[in-house]
């Protein structure tokens, strides 16, 4: 089995305004001096929360990339020049801002809020073209599927349910009762996993929340979960049929 994984100790560290709003990221920039590059079309990967006061990240440009938030805990603001004012979004609501030929934009993270700001590489040599799009799902929308102590938040399966470009992108969050657990594993697909909080054993190795894990090369995963778990899934292809940002600018 191919299990790679990068604890919170390992992971890069960010903050905005001197520390009122914190980050860890499973995947960084080059700059941020963590442990894991870009793969697959997961481009970047942070985990942000705002522990002590509500904080404003300034208004900053993105292009072409496909830049999702997803709201964890607690509520953010957000203000984009497309729509050109703020909007309100709540705990396990989604943000999809298709950057296209550019778009910029501003958070407003409130205090004990938390969210992962995920950045999905399309195919740039389409996306650089269009127009920039701004979409919001809120969380009733999304199914959930219960079996056997385990309970799926489905963000969006094959159907693609949040729109991306970005090919073959699968998004589930997994609430896990104590017990032991076989999880699906695809043979052509990395399984990008983040532990929000609880803990688990996969082959006698204990992990906590904040870490993050990559299998593929699997069948099925067998996971021990020791407490309650919550873990959000992102999976994806190990091989895309277009060349990424990463491998065009030889970011390894």
């Amino acid at each position: 089995m191919a299990l790679k994984t990068y604890t919170k100790e390992n992971q890069a560290n960010g903050n905005f305004n001197g520390g009122q709003i914190l980050e860890k990221k499973p995947i960084g920039f080059p700059q941020d001096g963590g442990m894991l590059r870009p793969y697959s079309n997961l481009f970047y990967w942070a985990h942000a929360w705002a522990p002590k006061n509500d904080s404003i990240i300034g208004l900053h440009p993105h292009r072409g990339f496909e830049i999702c938030s997803f709201v964890l805990k607690g509520e953010i603001e957000h203000y984009d020049t497309l729509l050109d004012k703020w909007i309100t979004l709540k705990e396990g609501d989604v943000q999809v801002i298709k950057a296209g030929k550019g778009i910029s934009h501003s958070e407003k993270l409130k205090k004990g809020s938390e969210i992962f700001q995920i950045w999905f590489d399309p195919n740039l040599h389409e996306s650089l073209y269009e127009e920039a799009n701004y979409s919001d799902y809120k969380s009733e929308i999304f199914s959930i599927k219960k079996e056997n102590g385990k309970e799926t938040k489905i963000i969006s399966d094959i159907n693609n349910q949040i729109d991306l470009k970005s090919d073959s992108i699968q998004i589930y969050q997994h609430s896990f009762i104590k017990g032991i657990y076989h999880h699906e594993i695809g043979q052509d697909r990395f399984h990008s996993i983040f532990i929000q909080y609880g803990r688990l054993k996969i082959n006698d190795e204990i992990y906590n929340s904040g870490d993050f894990l990559i299998v593929d090369s699997e069948v099925s995963l067998s996971i021990e979960i020791i407490s309650d778990t919550k873990v959000f899934e992102i999976i994806s292809l190990i091989e895309l049929p277009y060349s990424t940002y990463a491998q065009m600018h030889n970011i390894s």
